[in-house]
């Protein structure tokens, strides 16, 4: 099972929007939802994605996109801006949930229940020399990044983990991570 964390600092909280580049980067959150979970032909049943939204009008919310139960799901960015703004509206969608949990409420969760913690960041250990736990929880902010309060919090229970020296979108990073764990889990 591999997490991924999305802390967008801007994503609203709301289901009145536009589209989801006036939302609060809420297109962001939709790229690293297609690069978490979909490959060529199918969903990646072992991921879940969680967005940590702090944008108008109603931060936080946390968004979870459970691979495993996820269904009635394309690719196309007009069909996740009606998820989207389902989910937002309390509405449903099979596998798209969505609560109140705070980010530092489910990192100390997350690393209770035993699973390992890297958040990501340049100046970290790199992936390819990393042993990467059985249960990773990975954690990136927005365009912005994560605010330095939550960004040491989430390092009391976990460690930096670096992609190399570029600084790379938000959903490349997820990508690359997926990319090097299929990697290992290959050669096993």
């Amino acid at each position: 099972m591999r997490e991924f964390v999305l802390f967008s600092r801007q994503g609203f909280t709301s289901s009145r929007f536009k589209g989801l580049r006036d939302a609060g980067r809420l297109d962001t959150v939709y790229q690293c939802i297609l690069m978490a979970l979909f490959r060529s032909h199918g969903i990646r049943r072992d991921v879940i994605f969680h967005a940590f939204l702090n944008g108008p009008p109603s931060p936080p919310l946390h968004l979870v996109v459970d691979g495993a139960e996820l269904r009635d799901a394309r690719v196309d960015e007009e069909t996740w801006e009606v998820i989207l703004r389902n989910a937002l509206g309390r509405g449903a969608h099979p596998g798209v949930t969505v609560d109140k949990t705070t980010f530092q409420q489910f990192v100390r969760e997350r690393a209770e229940s035993g699973s390992q913690i890297y958040v990501l960041e340049e100046k970290g250990a790199h992936i390819r020399q990393t042993e990467i736990g059985p249960k990773p929880v990975f954690i990136l902010g927005d365009h912005v990044g994560l605010p330095r309060k939550d960004e040491g919090y989430a390092l009391r229970y976990g460690t930096k983990l670096s992609l190399g020296k570029g600084r790379y979108l938000a959903a490349s990073c997820v990508d690359i991570i997926n990319y090097e764990l299929d990697n290992r889990n290959a050669k096993d």
